[in-house]
């Protein structure tokens, strides 16, 4: 696996990589984190990557020259949660494609944030995620060193803030 920085270019691999996301969610049933349509066919939800693209790094996980994985890091949340009121590393929009869950993509993918945030001399990086589906998904981020802080809600949305110290 090869992670590399994205940019601009990198749009249509993002979107394709977060529509496969979608898909597979869907098929597990959950359909409650980032809805049933696709990211692609959203214009505010391509707004919305394109806007964390550009106010931050988009990476890319590779598996032989295809992209498996992505995620942007940020120096701040987006506009759903505070910023921590100290200089941070923001995980956002981090998914892996459906062909390549059991890969260890997300996984790779945190641990390059880990090493980001550090080369950057920052010592919190933090993340958010959906609460619901039995809390599933905050169970993923605590089992790679990530401490719950604040749940918050969008709507009906359930979120939860993650944060590791480094």
């Amino acid at each position: 696996m090869k992670i590399r920085k994205g940019g601009a270019e990198d749009l249509p691999a993002i979107l394709a990589i977060l529509d496969s996301a979608v898909v597979w969610l869907n098929g597990k049933g959950i359909t409650a984190q980032w809805g049933t349509e696709s990211f692609s066919a959203r214009a505010k939800a391509v707004e919305q990557v394109e806007r964390t693209m550009s106010e931050g790094d988009p990476w890319i996980a590779e598996i032989d020259g295809v992209p498996a994985g992505t995620m942007t890091l940020t120096p701040h949340p987006g506009p759903h949660v505070p910023p921590a009121g100290e200089p941070e590393v923001y995980v956002r929009l981090l998914a892996t494609d459906a062909r390549f869950h059991g890969h260890g993509v997300g996984a790779a993918l945190l641990a390059h944030a880990e090493a980001e945030t550090r080369r950057q001399e920052v010592s919190l990086l933090r993340v958010d995620c959906f609460a619901g589906s039995e809390g599933r998904l905050i169970a993923y981020y605590e089992g790679r060193g990530f401490t719950r802080t604040e749940p918050f809600r969008v709507g009906d949305w359930p979120g939860q803030i993650l944060q590791r110290r480094l």
